[in-house]
């Protein structure tokens, strides 16, 4: 008789169902994990991004297809980048961080750069655990881990992540580095895409954190991290320290609010699947199944934010509206339910937001007035 499965192994073939048959899972990487926990109210972003689904391909199929990501030509820049950053056993990356970092440290001469290959995620993600153990427990010297795997319990779900580099200083502590294409301008770059790298690396930082608290003594995780880039307009590298403390809090507060993943798994009909294969009604109805939190911010994030911008406009949702104007309507949660309580038909004129759109529309109608005087 064959054994019972675990827990584990039944939700792993139930999120292997919801992708459907022969359909490989699709990694969640640091982006997408930062983008689910800026959002932890969606409910489907994180059963698709729990169950591996390609959100890109189920976009299109569903007719709303994602008009954001990188270029080939910009990954393939990024790539060549990297790769000068990282040249020479990753000389240049270890002075900048010496240079942003750890002056007091002695200069890197040279770097231990383990070989971190292995067989799948959770052998790579082993192998670097085991790697920043060796590290952490004979320090005074620099060690460079190149692309390093680590895990990180998502929702009840392990997501496996890959920071562009992590480096062990002489005294032991960690760091992890973000390299990235956009250039600095004069010592500064575009604040909105800092602030994407802060969160991304945020998500590192907490999956090292897990790491560093099954060794004893914990090595010290750095909560400022390097982010190199071009330096203005030329393939030179330049760095930054940038503090993620904030993020780092704000993301570790949001994935511990998000609901687990087998909870939502267990909500859906029998037979749900996300092929995009299936017919388009079929499929329609399976994403429409799980109840989804839309905000504008989700265009610059989710492949599914058209789609489900689109749903939200249809049911009158005040969310489509903004995050900001949905705080101050409190329980109106329609364009409906807001236009009849500014009219004076609908809603306790106790309630502050009632209260606030009747004298609204009071002051709207005097103004028109006057003007048509």
């Amino acid at each position: 008789m064959p054994p019972p499965r675990t827990r584990g192994t039944a939700l792993r073939h139930r999120l292997a169902e919801l992708r459907g048959p022969d359909v490989p899972a699709k990694a969640l990487d640091a982006r997408a994990l930062a983008a689910l926990a800026a959002n932890p109210g969606c409910a489907r972003r994180a059963i698709l991004d729990g169950a591996g689904v390609n959100k890109t391909a189920l976009a299109s199929a569903l007719g709303a297809p994602s008009a954001f990501g990188q270029s080939q030509f910009a990954l393939t820049r990024g790539n060549a980048f990297e790769a000068k950053v990282k040249a020479d056993g990753g000389a240049e990356l270890l002075r900048l961080v010496h240079e942003k970092l750890d002056r007091s440290a002695e200069p890197p001469a040279g770097a231990r750069v383990p070989d971190l290959t292995a067989t799948g995620p959770q052998g790579r993600t082993a192998r670097t655990a085991l790697e920043l153990r060796e590290a952490a427990a004979h320090p005074g010297a620099w060690t460079l881990l190149d692309h390093p795997m680590l895990a990180l319990d998502v929702a009840g779900s392990p997501a496996f992540l890959e920071p562009d580099a992590v480096v062990v200083h002489p005294d032991g502590s960690w760091t992890v580095v973000e390299i990235k294409s956009f250039p600095l301008l004069d010592g500064s770059a575009d604040p909105a895409k800092v602030g994407a790298a802060a969160r991304q690396a945020a998500v590192y930082v907490l999956a090292l954190e897990e790491v560093a608290a099954r060794l004893d003594p914990a090595p010290r995780v750095r909560h400022r991290i390097l982010l190199v880039c071009p330096r203005d307009f030329s393939n030179l590298p330049a760095a930054s320290a940038v503090d993620v403390r904030k993020q780092r809090a704000v993301t570790a507060r949001q994935l511990a609010r998000l609901t687990r993943i087998e909870d939502i798994a267990d909500a859906l009909p029998e037979g749900t699947c996300f092929s995009p294969e299936l017919p388009a009604e079929e499929l329609t109805a399976a994403v429409e199944s799980v109840p989804a939190t839309y905000a504008p911010e989700c265009l610059s994030a989710c492949e599914l934010a058209f789609h489900c911008r689109s749903r939200a406009r249809e049911a009158g949702a005040v969310t489509s509206l903004g995050r900001a104007v949905r705080a101050e309507l409190g329980g109106l949660t329609t364009v409906e339910d807001v236009l009849a309580a500014a009219r004076g038909e609908a809603g306790d004129p106790g309630d502050p937001a009632v209260a606030a759109l009747r004298r609204a529309a009071a002051l709207r109608a005097e103004a028109l007035e006057a003007a048509c005087r």
